[in-house]
Formats: C-alpha cells, structure tokens, sequence
C-alpha cells in the first residue's frame, strides 16, 4: 500500500503540472515573496537541471537562497557547502523550503590541544629549557 503524498490538498502530479506562480499561492507569505521576487531564476534552474539529468551530468549550484518548488521533485542536486558539494535528492517534504537548509556549512568544532603559552603549565615548559 503506498500513501499518496499531499501538500496543501494538492497531489503530487497537480503540483508537477503546476505553474512556478500558481504554487506561491499555496505557500506561506515569506515563500511566496520570495518565489514571486525570483520566478524567472527558479526557472531557468529548473530548466538547467532538465537538460543536465537528460545529458547524465550532476547538477550542481551555489545557490543556497533557491526555494524548492515541485519541478525539482526527485532531482538529485549537488548543493554547495563552502568546501565541497552536497547531494541532496528532493522529496515532495522539501517544497517551500530552501535548498541551503539541507546542507549545513559548518563542522562540529574538534578541540585539539592547548598551544604554547595556552595555559600557565604550558608557559613553564615554554620558558624551561633543558
């Protein structure tokens, strides 16, 4: 039994159907500007990523700022962490949200040891020469 995946009483193949500003008026008001401000460069992304999973190459992008919209769903997006790129596949729960909050940029700090003249026993090994 597999479970029809909703969003907002839209199925999952209205939504595909769908064009980029009709979908804003189903997200929350802060989405909406955003997607509404940017329509044109959500679409050409959308279009890019077409014709690169066509062609067999990864898709790959810097933008963070990039609202998930339903064309995107089950692209498999390499997105840009400062360092490296991230693959990310979209699933229909990531609509609305932006693609940089599925990739954390930064690391878990690891604490290594205290430098010279870090702390007081330290300084003495520092100043004892032997």
């Amino acid at each position: 039994m597999v479970r029809e995946i909703f969003y907002r009483g839209k199925n999952i193949e209205e939504l595909k159907n769908m064009d980029t500003r009709e979908f804003a008026k189903l997200v929350k008001s802060r989405t909406r500007r955003a997607i509404l401000r940017q329509t044109n460069e959500i679409e050409k992304f959308v279009a890019k990523c077409g014709n690169l999973k066509a062609r067999g190459k990864p898709i790959r992008t810097h933008l963070r700022h990039m609202v998930v919209v339903p064309k995107m769903i089950d692209y498999e997006i390499f997105i840009h962490m400062g360092k490296q790129f991230m693959p990310i596949t979209i699933i229909p729960e990531m609509l609305g949200h932006r693609l940089g909050e599925f990739t954390i940029t930064r690391e878990k700090v690891k604490h290594g040891a205290a430098g010279i003249g870090a702390t007081k026993s330290s300084m003495a090994k520092a100043t004892k020469k032997t």
